[in-house]
């Protein structure tokens, strides 16, 4: 798959409006959304969401779910019903397609309002992932940077080698 998508670096605070909108800036938000607004926002885990461009996204995963149904057709996927179950739940619920308002602005959509767990009002820190756009809640970032930091050295001796 030949990419177009720029490097996103960057870590901003912002606040959801009482009808949970975010305003990206325009460093996030080019990256990863069309002339349009037209992006797609994942649960990645708990607290935290991710801003995808629609068209990389979408090749990516229509490549996976292809290789899943062709192994089902296949009869190669007989002894894994349950997990083929759990895969077709997760998958009803992971993403979806929004658009960026003047593309930047983002309605945050039920269901991962709750799974971001930031109420109305609350603030978020928006972090730039390399190909993604992350949507975090404060308390989540904080423990996930606690917990990865001390291996960035070594992951990025381990990337640039």
């Amino acid at each position: 798959m030949a990419t177009t998508q720029q490097f996103i670096t960057g870590e901003f605070r912002r606040v959801l409006d009482e009808r949970y909108r975010l305003t990206l800036p325009a460093e996030l938000a080019d990256p990863i959304s069309t002339a349009d607004g037209d992006t797609i926002l994942s649960k990645e885990r708990s607290g935290c969401l991710s801003l995808w461009r629609s068209a990389e996204w979408q090749e990516r995963f229509d490549s996976g779910v292809e290789l899943i149904k062709m192994k089902m057709q296949a009869g190669r996927m007989e002894q894994r019903w349950d997990e083929v179950q759990r895969f077709g739940r997760l998958l009803s619920t992971r993403s979806r397609q929004v658009k960026l308002a003047n593309r930047s602005r983002l309605v945050i959509p039920e269901g991962f309002r709750e799974f971001l767990d930031v109420p109305a009002e609350g603030e978020v820190m928006l972090v730039g992932a390399a190909v993604c756009v992350e949507i975090w809640n404060p308390q989540a970032w904080l423990s996930h940077l606690r917990e990865e930091m001390p291996a960035f050295n070594p992951l990025f001796k381990n990337l640039s080698e």
